[in-house]
């Protein structure tokens, strides 16, 4: 069953990039927290699908159809991966997506961190992070969606619900 799943892994994994050299940004742990965990963030790392939806079953987030999830990833501006080191192969604890229009605004999408990583400041440095990209593009509007359980955190980090009386509007099919 295994060689099942490593088959379907290679024909679903997102790779941003046709080089197998990444681009690893690497964040200061706090060794009383951490030990000797190293983790990063990375903008280019091949993704695997059935380790993102690992990620997101660990949260409790309803699962998606693969194929959309890939369509969404490959039709983001930004995608943000965290990866802890151990041993040869990294896993995969985080991740964050944004949409954008190229110039004004940007979406955070799909903000995800594994139970063992959170409140322990990943979810922050990688907001902080996703931001920094953004703004380094010169987007300045940044808009995300968040369940009612994390408005808080968002809010710690500078987030505004209703800005200038501005209300997300939505439409759905009937």
């Amino acid at each position: 069953m295994v060689w099942l799943q490593k088959l379907f892994t290679r024909t679903n994994t997102i790779n941003n990039s046709q080089s197998q050299t990444y681009q690893r940004d690497w964040i200061q742990l706090n060794q009383d927290r951490f030990g000797s965990a190293k983790i990063f963030f990375s903008t280019d790392q091949e993704i695997d699908l059935y380790e993102l939806e690992e990620l997101c079953d660990s949260v409790g987030w309803a699962r998606r159809p693969l194929r959309k999830v890939r369509k969404a990833i490959e039709n983001s501006y930004l995608v943000v991966s965290v990866w802890e080191v151990k041993g040869a192969k990294p896993d995969l604890i985080g991740f964050a997506r944004a949409t954008s229009d190229c110039a004004f605004n940007a979406t955070i999408w799909d903000v995800v961190i594994h139970p063992r990583f959170q409140s322990k400041g990943v979810g922050k440095s990688l907001m902080k992070y996703m931001i920094k990209k953004l703004r380094s593009n010169d987007i300045s509007n940044i808009t995300l969606f968040a369940d009612p359980q994390v408005v808080e955190f968002y809010r710690r980090l500078g987030f505004v619900l209703d800005p200038e009386g501005i209300k997300g509007m939505f439409w759905y099919p009937e």
